[in-house]
């Protein structure tokens, strides 16, 4: 019998952020404690803080000199010095407390020895060089305010006022319970080289330890749970009596061995389930126990965008932090600083879905502009790689190319001295962006194809492209598009090197591939690239030659974008063959089988030639560890 929902499904992150604070909004008042001084940096202030001493608590010497009367140097000028008795005055060391009888201090710049007296070169009011007593803090003055957050500084302060303890809010203990049965631990996961089909690493208890950490935060992680619902059961109760915030991981969805929701809806209130953000749409929480208890999809960036949006503002909520849920969530997310930009390319969002976008940003010619790194939920790559966050609001379904977006800046791109590259995807090219930031630049890359590279330099959306496409009616490469793409533009040409194309099959070559017509026969599974892609060219080129239409080629809609995702469909089984270069197949322990060699080219405008990363990027290109390790890889030779 199926269980009647008696909880808000597929709600709004703004709904969810009222019901979570709604729910818990007398849960911060447990956390106010008094604590020593030394344990209180990163924690918040519940009240004004007083001084109980004044600061400094003595009139003391603000100079290395005299103490003096100020009356006793009347008149004293360099021209005319006044002479005053050793006994009459007292040496000062900078911070030593004043005597009684004195009311200033004499640099010793202005002062000489003779003959056992001071001379005075320079006349003094009273308090000249003297710190009064209180000078910084008075006692009864309010050294820190309610909502403050204690920093060094203010522990120093704190010292020195007289202060042992602050009334702060205290870090709520957290817990995070990893669940399924297709995931490994950390320590089983490195320990062998290949792993079963199906399994995971857990890397979520990382990420989730080190973002709270970065947070301000502990987390302790409970060991892997299989998917038996009396075992995750046990472990909520007991952790709702022990934490006072407990993350559950997987099972929100509506699989058949997602029983989460079950459970919590036997051990507590279910509060929501579902949010409709991307990726982290499972996400849900309920309160057990009269605790918070929030299950995380398992996906790594599901689990990264509700632990940024839902987690951490709880957690900072309960601490007295202020901002509202949306601030709290991109501070969460590292991202501080906010960047108008346009959009590189068109984007599609699904309706009614706010989605969480990993950017990465270029200038050129004046003009900043972003792009969508790879956004599925699983990617972490594209998290590590990208400059910042863009939140596509629930209305924003079809963005074209040039919609103003803004992005939150997770990191601080040099944008001047960074070069877009558009084009032709080689392996080599990404081994160039270590030496080029080496020589203080910087190379962003977007895998497009040569066509789309020559096309996006034409539009002034590159700094740079490559090229390798063969032009079936003169046989020679680039000469005919470059021609065209340019239109009149002075575009500068480089030689990078030649590389091999051939075809890449399983090892040991199982269906017996040897030539391109073998790659004709209707049983073969081709794993093909897509259009533009000089490759596909070239592939598009050699069919023609033997008259085979595309469509009696098995998987040539089986599209890749990359020399590697075209040959790692051939490693795992989905393909029998692809056409790509060597060193594709030598990564992976592939055959090969080659084909062709064809130049790979740089293509530049001319205007760009002073441009920093370019500068950097053409310098590079004779660096001798990169030619190295291009060399290793075989299937190139050098122009």
């Amino acid at each position: 019998m199926a269980m009647a929902v008696n909880y808000p499904e597929h709600i709004t992150l703004d709904e969810a952020w009222k019901i979570i604070f709604d729910t818990f909004a007398e849960y911060p008042a447990k956390f106010k404690k008094n604590i020593e001084i030394s344990e209180a940096v990163g924690h918040i202030l519940t009240e004004d803080v007083t001084a109980a001493r004044n600061v400094p608590h003595y009139a003391a010497s603000a100079v290395d000199g005299y103490a003096l009367k100020a009356s006793d140097t009347a008149g004293a000028s360099p021209a005319t010095p006044v002479r005053i008795a050793k006994n009459d005055c007292r040496w000062m060391n900078t911070g030593a407390a004043l005597p009684e009888w004195a009311d200033a201090v004499l640099m010793v710049e202005d002062s000489a020895d003779a003959d056992g007296n001071v001379l005075v070169y320079k006349s003094l009011p009273p308090s000249s060089n003297v710190r009064p007593l209180g000078e910084d803090v008075m006692a009864g003055q309010i050294i820190a305010r309610e909502g403050e957050m204690v920093t060094p500084p203010l522990v120093s302060l704190f010292l020195c006022a007289g202060i042992e303890k602050v009334p702060v809010y205290a870090k709520p203990k957290t817990v995070f319970i990893p669940t399924g049965d297709e995931i490994v631990s950390q320590k089983e996961w490195l320990a062998g080289r290949i792993q079963k089909s199906g399994t995971a690493a857990e890397s979520n208890s990382l990420f989730i330890a080190a973002t709270l950490k970065e947070n301000g935060f502990d987390v302790d992680v409970m060991p892997i749970l299989p998917d038996v619902p009396e075992i995750l059961e046990n472990y909520i109760k007991e952790c709702t009596e022990k934490y006072d915030v407990v993350l559950v991981g997987a099972g929100s969805a509506k699989g058949k061995r997602d029983h989460t929701i079950e459970i919590f809806d036997k051990l507590g209130e279910v509060l929501f389930r579902g949010v409709r953000i991307k990726p982290g749409r499972p996400a849900m929480a309920a309160k057990i126990g009269g605790k918070p208890v929030i299950c995380l999809p398992g996906f790594p960036m599901s689990t990264a965008v509700a632990l940024w949006a839902l987690v951490c503002p709880l957690l900072k909520f309960f601490t007295g932090v202020k901002g509202d849920g949306r601030s709290l969530a991109l501070g969460a997310a590292g991202a501080d600083k906010c960047m108008q930009t346009e959009l590189l390319v068109q984007h599609s969002s699904g309706a009614g879905i706010e989605e969480w976008l990993r950017m990465k940003t270029a200038l050129i010619d004046g003009k900043i502009y972003s792009w969508p790194l790879t956004s599925g939920a699983s990617v972490l790559w594209a998290l590590a790689e990208a400059d910042g966050i863009a939140v596509l609001p629930r209305e924003a379904l079809e963005c074209e190319r040039g919609t103003k977006v803004n992005v939150w800046l997770r990191r601080k791109p040099d944008l001047p001295r960074r070069a877009l590259f558009q084009g032709s995807d080689d392996p080599a090219l990404q081994l160039l962006i270590t030496p080029i930031r080496r020589r203080g630049a910087d190379l962003a890359c977007r895998t497009v194809g040569s066509m789309g590279g020559l096309a996006a330099l034409s539009r002034g959306e590159c700094h740079v492209a490559a090229a390798h496409l063969l032009d079936e009616n003169t046989e020679s490469y680039n000469d005919t598009f470059i021609e065209r793409f340019s239109v009149g533009a002075e575009w500068l040409r480089f030689l990078v090197f030649y590389r091999t194309q051939g075809i890449i099959v399983q090892r040991g070559n199982p269906r017996g591939i040897t030539t391109f017509s073998d790659l004709c026969k209707k049983d073969i599974v081709f794993s093909n690239r897509q259009p533009g892609a000089g490759t596909r060219v070239l592939f598009d080129c050699l069919l023609k030659k033997e008259g085979v239409p595309s469509s009696e080629i098995k998987g040539y809609s089986q599209i890749c974008t990359t020399h590697m995702e075209a040959a790692n469909r051939v490693s795992s089984g989905l393909a029998d063959a692809t056409l790509g270069i060597k060193s594709a197949a030598d990564a992976l322990g592939l055959d090969f089988i080659p084909i062709t060699e064809e130049p790979y080219e740089l293509v530049i405008p001319k205007k760009y030639t002073d441009h920093p990363g370019i500068a950097a990027l053409l310098d590079a290109l004779n660096d001798k560890e990169w030619r190295g390790k291009v060399e290793k890889m075989g299937g190139y030779r050098w122009a």
